[in-house]
């Protein structure tokens, strides 16, 4: 994988140059926390700078990265509430992208909404992360999907290349579930939590999807410069492989996910494509994606 990263980024001339291996985004906002209540939350505004440096300057893998290997992904943060000092009720966006092999787009590998990203955070409390032991909430969160975005990075370069990964992201939810008051670590209830994502990406029966990631991207994204024909038959194989998947695993989250990401991209891709591919697509996207039906019909007007 690190032989295709380093071809892709074209970085061999920086190679020697070693970094961490995330370039993560962070936002917070506090607008609607602020509007609400009264109380002094100030501090919060540490809180963009702690996540920053806790995501950015800490080692996760055994990998060796160049600073223009670092994945490039993004948490947006909005804090709804806080029902006592320093507990925070929120919600976060994690999206996670990377580079298409002989163009200037950068691709969304991974776009996932946590609706339960409650947590609790004062000045005074370090942000600290022990492995293999439940700290907090808010260590716990991120240290989830920073395993969670490597998972997604590494499966687009190789054929379930994320799998450390998703072991260790599901070890930090066990954790979690004894530990936490936080019912999005647990299996009850909603379906679209982080629970339910991480089961999904560890599922035996969602293995096609995880290894279709690898053959869209690799053997289809990043060759559409080159031999755009063959990109659109790999995409093509691909939908075709998550209907029979959805057959078994209606309603997962990683697929759910997984269109919210590519929606776009899967329309412009298949858009240039003979009457038969469209035809083909449109009827794929509708079954596999419904909410977004009358964009795919473009694709047979």
């Amino acid at each position: 994988m690190k032989a295709i990263r380093i071809f892709l980024l074209l970085s061999l001339l920086i190679g020697s140059v070693q970094a961490q291996e995330l370039n993560c985004q962070v936002t917070v906002n506090s607008d609607q926390l602020f509007a609400q209540q009264k109380t002094d939350f100030s501090y919060v505004n540490q809180l963009k700078g702690v996540i920053t440096e806790f995501m950015n300057n800490r080692r996760w893998s055994n990998d060796q990265f160049s600073m223009a290997e670092r994945i490039n992904c993004s948490i947006s943060i909005n804090l709804l509430k806080s029902l006592t000092q320093g507990a925070f009720e929120a919600t976060a966006q994690i999206t996670v992208s990377r580079p298409v092999y002989g163009t200037n787009y950068e691709t969304t590998t991974f776009s996932f909404v946590d609706r339960a990203f409650n947590f609790v955070y004062l000045p005074t409390t370090p942000v600290y992360y022990r492995e293999n032991q439940f700290t907090d909430d808010l260590t716990s969160l991120l240290a989830f999907y920073a395993n969670v975005i490597l998972a997604a990075d590494y499966d687009t370069f190789s054929k379930q290349g994320g799998n450390p990964y998703v072991l260790r992201a599901y070890n930090i939810t066990n954790l979690a579930q004894q530990g936490s008051p936080n019912g999005a670590w647990q299996n009850g209830g909603d379906r679209r939590n982080r629970f339910w994502l991480i089961e999904n990406m560890q599922n035996q029966q969602l293995t096609p999807f995880r290894e279709g990631l690898y053959t869209y991207h690799r053997l289809g994204l990043d060759v559409f410069a080159g031999n755009p024909v063959q990109a659109r038959k790999q995409t093509l194989n691909f939908l075709t492989t998550i209907r029979t998947i959805g057959q078994q695993q209606p309603n997962s989250v990683l697929i759910n996910s997984f269109f919210d990401a590519k929606s776009q991209e899967l329309f412009n891709i298949l858009f240039e494509g003979t009457a038969a591919e469209r035809k083909q697509a449109f009827d794929l996207l509708s079954f596999l994606d419904p909410a977004k039906t009358e964009n795919y019909r473009k694709l047979i007007q």
